[in-house]
């Protein structure tokens, strides 16, 4: 959709990684569909450690699985933009501790959003962290 703004699709980003199961995220989907943006989202858990490229890879495949993106270099390229810009907010929180959640992305027109949604923490001390990265392709 040409007219969509970023702030639209930030928020897509953030709706498809706190979809709660399967079909939550399908209806997000198909309401965001509406509107003329394509999302996709994919579940992530790993210990801090080993999750910055799991993400970042994560996140391009599921982007060009899903339509989201045509999987040309430079749309490659935003989507993993995006997705590390979200990690850098919250990395403090999440050195040394184990992550789990969703990572959502949202593409309307030339903008491209990763937003991700995670618990963070030991055993069941978790605590919850949000981040977001924008780009236009």
């Amino acid at each position: 959709m040409e007219g969509t703004n970023s702030k639209i699709v930030c928020k897509a980003a953030l709706g498809m990684a706190m979809s709660e199961s399967r079909e939550e995220e399908s209806s997000v989907k198909a309401s965001l569909s509406a509107l003329g943006i394509k999302a996709a989202a994919v579940d992530f858990g790993s210990d801090f450690r080993d999750a910055v490229p799991k993400i970042l890879e994560r996140a391009v495949v599921a982007a060009r699985r899903e339509g989201v993106i045509a999987g040309s270099h430079s749309e490659e390229g935003a989507v993993a933009g995006a997705a590390h810009e979200a990690i850098q907010q919250i990395l403090n929180k999440c050195t040394g501790l184990n992550l789990g959640g969703k990572i959502g992305i949202a593409r309307g027109g030339e903008h491209v959003a990763v937003g991700l949604f995670f618990t963070v923490g030991l055993l069941n001390l978790n605590d919850v962290v949000i981040g977001l990265g924008h780009r236009a392709v």
